[in-house]
């Protein structure tokens, strides 16, 4: 997998290299959002390592130019421990984030708890239809359309989408959310979730304050409101 390492300390750099190159990724660096972009631009970047403190852009700037047009992994690093500063990487597309300073193996377990989330729903069937086709679920392809249109959603927006679509009417507390997008990397944070849901929702809803398909169970979490036309699951 070619990984795109984002820092401005060399040091960094250096070692997330070395742990990813051992693992068995091709990795490209860069140190400012210009060389970033240079990077993702040309080489074919399947996934990003992205420090938000850049000397030029802020890693929340690339990573909204980034989701513009495409659904690459993102994971942010960051020394802020402000809760805000973390959902508002998140509001933005980013899949996960891991706080500095932290331990290379653990970004290691973080992108392969990633791409488990890619891989884990790659199953047969064609599609699930909801509302007549307004809704349409391409699980094989982990492709979204709403109304015809493609919509790009996050890896962590498309399994969390996959999860309450496969059981329509379930009602899914935060915590077992977190635990199906996470895994063992699960951070208790309730907030982490309801961004998600809020980012779904604006993708996904033709009114997000009025939602058909991510309803709130109020004191509980969130359920999928309509069932499958087919079910291809």
């Amino acid at each position: 997998m070619n990984i795109l390492v984002v820092d401005d300390e060399q040091s960094i750099l250096d070692i997330i290299q070395a742990y990813l190159t051992a693992d068995g990724h091709t990795v490209y660096l860069a140190k400012n959002g210009k060389e970033a972009f240079e990077q993702y631009h040309r080489e074919s970047i399947d996934f990003i390592i992205l420090d938000i403190m850049l000397p030029d852009y802020s890693g929340w700037e690339i990573c909204e130019e980034i989701r513009q047009t495409s659904d690459v992994p993102i994971i942010l690093l960051t020394a802020r421990s402000n809760e805000a500063d973390v959902l508002k990487g998140l509001k933005l597309g980013a899949d996960d984030y891991i706080k500095k300073p932290f331990s290379p193996k653990e970004l290691v377990a973080r992108i392969a708890a990633v791409n488990r989330r890619l891989k884990k729903d790659n199953q047969t069937g064609n599609k699930w239809l909801f509302s007549n086709g307004d809704l349409i679920i391409y699980p094989e392809t982990l492709e979204v359309t709403v109304k015809g249109a493609n919509v790009i959603l996050t890896h962590t927006e498309f399994e969390l989408l996959m999860t309450m679509a496969r059981e329509p009417k379930h009602v899914f507390s935060r915590d077992q959310l977190l635990e199906k997008i996470k895994g063992l990397e699960a951070t208790a944070m309730d907030r982490v979730i309801d961004s998600h849901i809020k980012n779904l929702r604006a993708k996904i809803e033709s009114n997000p304050k009025k939602p058909v398909y991510i309803e709130t169970v109020h004191g509980i979490g969130y359920r999928f409101g309509v069932t499958h036309e087919k079910n291809a699951i």
